[in-house]
């Protein structure tokens, strides 16, 4: 098998993080883990930039409150839709200022209020604590419609990794028993969501290229999920009746083959799905659109894709 392409902007950072000296995730705590992933934001990712709003709430959870974040270009605006964002990490790490960068990018390019959400984290609380978070949150979302001065029609569900499974998950959830709101889209960013399979991507990329198996087993450990049930893997589940999707997966991802097979499914049951793929790319690309200058035209065009979705399906 001939070498996979590696563009030269990821192929430098990789080389970064061979040479850098220290231990690798699945070699910490989650404490440390942690700490390094915050560390990181500001290298990896731009600044969050100008916003006309950017306000700190909490959300009512099943184990109390939950801290959320709302990223908006305007200061005021008309009813429509708002996007619930769930960052990724593995269910371990990673939080709202980890994806801060990220969070504001979409909230400009899709001229959307985005509401990030910092639901708990493994190993202090495994499975389901995250999606019982996430569901909670985007309930409570899509119940107070007048929720910090803004009107909020229908639901756009996101988030990268883990968050992308978070995303799948909620989306479920609000389809078989309905918010107060739709659901309009989601978009899963290189989702976990398949967990119950071993895909070929799985041991192909294994080994170098950021996202390793031995971190993967990592934070599967901290997670402990069933992935007997669809909560923890998704694609065990039914994808019938689930809402427009906009998906994106990276070519040198151990996990890429997990979104290919849920945008497969979703395409045969009769799902309008847009699918791209980040070729030469690596997980985790989103939030690492510093280091990895070409990633923003990954970005640029998901966005494009999911401004259209959302436009057509807007309520």
């Amino acid at each position: 098998m001939s070498d996979p392409y590696v563009r030269p902007d990821v192929q430098g950072l990789l080389n970064f993080l061979a040479a850098a000296p220290g231990p690798k995730t699945h070699e910490m705590d989650a404490a440390q883990a942690r700490a390094v992933y915050i560390a990181m934001k500001d290298v990896a990712d731009p600044p969050v930039g100008e916003l006309g709003a950017i306000i700190d709430f909490t959300v009512p959870g099943p184990a109390g409150d939950i801290p959320a974040r709302l990223f908006d270009p305007r200061a005021t605006r008309d009813p429509g839709p708002a996007m619930v964002f769930f960052h990724g990490g593995g269910f371990v790490i990673g939080n709202i200022d980890t994806h801060a960068s990220f969070c504001a990018e979409m909230a400009r390019v899709l001229d959307i209020p985005v509401i990030s959400i910092d639901y708990r984290l493994a190993p202090e609380n495994p499975w389901p604590a995250a999606p019982d978070d996430c569901e909670a949150a985007a309930r409570f979302i899509a119940g107070n419609p007048g929720i910090l001065g803004r009107s909020v029609t229908g639901l756009v569900l996101s988030g990268d990794s883990a968050g992308g499974t978070l995303t799948i998950t909620t989306a479920m959830a609000l389809r078989d028993a309905p918010a107060d709101v739709p659901v309009i889209a989601q978009f899963p960013i290189y989702p976990a969501a398949d967990m119950a399979t071993e895909h070929p991507s799985f041991t192909q990329f294994a080994e170098g290229f950021l996202l390793t198996r031995d971190t993967m087993t990592w934070f599967d450990n901290a997670y402990q999920a069933d992935l007997t049930h669809h909560r923890g893997s998704p694609m065990v589940g039914s994808v019938a009746g689930l809402p427009p999707a906009v998906i994106i997966t990276a070519s040198l991802d151990p996990i890429r083959d997990q979104g290919r097979a849920y945008a497969a499914a979703l395409i045969a049951a009769g799902i309008p799905t847009v699918f791209q793929e980040a070729k030469g790319n690596i997980h985790g690309f989103v939030t690492l659109r510093q280091a990895i200058p070409s990633s923003q035209c990954d970005v640029a065009g998901a966005l494009a894709a999911l401004k259209q979705v959302i436009a057509t399906v807007a309520v």
